[in-house]
């Protein structure tokens, strides 16, 4: 019988939540539900702590390197054409934590758009689910638009929600959160190749991967990768294509490949360089004005080859932010982005939904859209700061997350009390600009402005979103509603 050594504190493997005390344990017998493992043990060597079958080894909620034994969590749902209602099959569906850091494989939809996704799940210590752990879906398909892309974000999973199923004895999310609706791409965008490869490096989850270079003015097709590094780009069009990998902490050789008419397999992306240290990083300064006490913000990057530039957003590479990931913002100066892998960077200070927004004012500094390119393991300072201010909140639609309208909205949003006069547009799903209303009027004596949708008619199924822009006596903007509200669907 072979023994090891359970430490619970100080070790470079922690097993179960003891004491602080030494503790023999048989390591050939397997452990049951609330048992210690380690996740790097193969079951079938048993030369090291491991669940018992049926059993998934995941993290302690709140420990770092503790480990237990409990149910495996399956994420179920559907994949579907969100106008048709018909099932996809073939989809690509991968959650993530709260952090962005990917559960595990990619599930591929059957024939009925069904899919079933095995996740990690933070435990108690006697391996029951954490409660208050929540999470997130991705989903890709061949000729659709990524889920979540443009201006449709993910909403929140919670493993509350899980009921044990007895005939798979495994924990169960199932609901309205788990069937993702995809949205046709415009015919231009359609076909091409599906490119396929893995990431390397010790931690590749998450790594947002690009077909650079052969989309024209239109953002580039890309991918991202799960646990494992594995990846999928789909509808990557003619040419020579830059295939490249970006992630906190992780440097990749970039591979460039030509692409005609046939998939491409194997077109791998090796790890250069890991390690926060060794790679770049991105500082610079934002500076709060006209804003609650109070006010905190965060930053992020995007990669110039992903992002809108109607909408001025697209996806963040996993930790490419400022809080780190997960953490709430709390930026209110200075910024430091560590572990930048090399490229061409878009610079966005109060991008997330923290009350606050860009000033749009362009005739002042430190309100353009800042650009910064990286070189492999160089530092790097914003030239100018950025200057954020209180925004316009959103009252209906969408003021906290997608909701659902007639075909004839009325968009509502706080008054400005400085304003002279607003700017109201409506964007669709693709991001693109779909009416504009240049002359709203400012208003007397109420708290918000109400102005109903005169533009082509909206498409039931669709998503939508409106923003709104005020402006003093001169026409200069003051402020303006955030990137991420005021999303709606119409029925």
């Amino acid at each position: 019988m072979r023994k090891i050594l359970v430490l619970t504190y100080g070790s470079m493997l922690t097993i179960g939540l003891a004491s602080c005390k030494e503790k023999e344990l048989d390591v050939t017998e397997p452990s049951a539900k609330g048992g210690p493992c380690d996740p790097l043990v193969d079951p079938a060597a048993a030369d090291g702590p491991h669940c018992a079958e049926g059993l998934a080894c995941d993290p302690v909620d709140g420990e770092t390197d503790v480990w237990v034994c409990g149910e495996p969590l399956q994420i179920h749902g559907m994949v579907i054409d969100l106008q048709t209602g018909e099932p996809l099959e073939g989809a690509l569906v991968n959650g993530q934590d709260r952090t962005g850091a990917p559960l595990g494989e990619v599930a591929v939809t059957d024939a009925m758009g069904h899919y079933e996704l095995q996740v990690s799940a933070p435990r108690q210590p006697d391996g029951e689910l954490a409660s208050s752990v929540s999470y997130t879906l991705q989903a890709f398909a061949r000729d659709y638009l990524p889920f979540p892309s443009g201006i449709r974000v993910a909403l929140p999973i919670n493993a509350a929600e899980a009921a044990y199923d007895e005939e798979l004895e495994a924990s169960v999310i199932e609901g309205p959160l788990t069937t993702v609706g995809l949205v046709m791409l415009p015919e231009a965008l359609r076909g091409g190749v599906t490119v396929t490869g893995t990431v390397g490096g010790a931690q590749p989850g998450g790594t947002l991967v690009v077909a650079e270079g052969v989309s024209g003015d239109a953002e580039a097709q890309y991918g991202v990768a799960d646990r494992t590094g594995a990846y999928t780009i789909f509808n990557v069009q003619a040419g020579d294509a830059a295939i490249r990998g970006y992630r906190r902490g992780l440097e990749l050789a970039s591979t460039t490949t030509k692409v005609a008419d046939a998939d491409l397999e194997a077109v791998d992306l090796a790890a250069v360089a890991e390690g926060e240290e060794n790679l770049g990083a991105v500082s610079g300064t934002v500076q709060i004005v006209n804003a609650p006490g109070g006010s905190v913000t965060s930053v992020v990057l995007v990669p110039v080859s992903v992002f809108n530039k109607t909408l001025e957003r697209g996806p963040v590479p996993f930790g490419l932010r400022s809080p780190d990931p997960g953490i709430e913002p709390d930026v209110t100066g200075t910024f430091r982005i560590p572990g930048v892998p090399a490229g061409t960077y878009k610079v966005l200070a109060a991008f997330e939904n923290d009350r606050l927004v860009r000033d749009p004012d362009t005739s002042i500094g430190g309100t353009e859209l800042q650009e910064v390119t990286v070189a492999a393991g160089e530092a790097v300072t914003v030239d100018a700061g950025f200057k954020v201010t209180e925004a316009l909140a959103v009252v209906a639609p969408g003021a906290e997350e997608p909701t659902a309208t007639s075909a004839t909205p009325t968009f509502e949003f706080d008054d400005d009390s400085s304003e002279k006069s607003y700017i109201v547009r409506v964007f669709d799903v693709f991001g693109e600009l779909l009416w504009e209303n240049t002359m709203v009027p400012g208003v007397s004596g109420s708290k918000t402005v109400q102005v109903p949708y005169e533009g082509p008619a909206l498409t039931k199924g669709l998503y939508y979103q409106f923003r709104a822009i005020s402006l003093d006596g001169g026409g200069v903007p003051l402020s303006a509603t955030e990137d991420l509200r005021g999303v709606f669907v119409v029925e």
